[in-house]
Formats: C-alpha cells, structure tokens, sequence
C-alpha cells in the first residue's frame, strides 16, 4: 500500500499519480488534500509520514508546489526519509543508497510525464543494503538523539 498526500499546490500532479497507481494495479491510500483550494502542506506531509512509519503503508509520496516543504513536514516524523526528487538518477538513489520510504514530487516543478517515471523508478528499486545499511542507521541514530 502507498500513502500519498499533497497540498493544493500539488493536487493536479497528485491526481495523475494517482491515476497511473490504479492503472497498474497498485494499492494507495490518498492522504488528501482533495482540491486546489488553498492549505497546509504540512498536514499532508505529516499524515504520509506517520502512515509509512507505523507500518499502514510500505512507502509514501508527497507532492506540493516544490517538493521542499512537504518533504520537510514529512521528515519531522520518526522513521521517515523522505526525498525530494526531479529526475530518475535521485529517485533511483534515494531507494538504492538512502533507503528512502517517502518520495516528494514538485507540483510545480516538473510534469507529469517525468513525475510518472520517477514514482516507477522510486516504486520499483530496492535498497541495497551493506555499506549503506550503516548510513542509514546513523541516521537513525541522529533521530534518537533529538
């Protein structure tokens, strides 16, 4: 199941992500927001976020004007690694070397047909484990520290 959130700045590129999620067969549970009225990205970013960290769902996308400030939101919850991503290398490496579970898109920034690929290749890459198991964890640890 993927988690996926955005504000008004981010609800047309939401809707198209969301379209090609039911075309493949995937699973989603859609956060909101549910119109281009104007809103708080943080509320979405936080509920994508606290989705995939307790377990409700595998990985997230968060989508708002930029990607900047719902990844931010996002990255405030506990076990979260959210990656602003706008091109397919750093979606491919977010999952491979970061094990990022929550990818945020830029409503503003790209289109939708680099956006599509970029959710493909955030939803289709593994981690890769070894050398940058222990990064992470490090990461981890910094979370335990605050």
């Amino acid at each position: 199941m993927i988690a996926i959130g955005c504000d008004h700045g981010g609800y047309q590129l939401k809707q198209a992500v969301i379209r090609h999620l039911a075309d493949r067969g995937i699973d989603f549970h859609d956060f909101g927001t549910y119109s281009e009225e104007s809103c708080d990205y943080p509320e979405y970013g936080e509920a994508v976020g606290r989705a995939v960290a307790s377990g409700e769902c595998e990985l997230g996308i968060v989508i708002c004007g930029t990607g900047i400030g719902i990844s931010i939101a996002a990255n405030k919850v506990r076990g979260v690694r959210a990656a602003v991503c706008g091109d397919c290398f750093s979606a491919e490496m977010c999952r491979r070397h970061n094990n990022a579970n929550v990818l945020a898109l830029g409503g503003r920034v790209i289109g939708p047909g680099l956006a599509l690929k970029i959710v493909d290749i955030f939803l289709s890459t593994g981690f890769d484990g070894g050398r940058h198991a222990r990064r992470v964890a490090k990461i981890s640890e910094i979370e335990d520290r605050s």
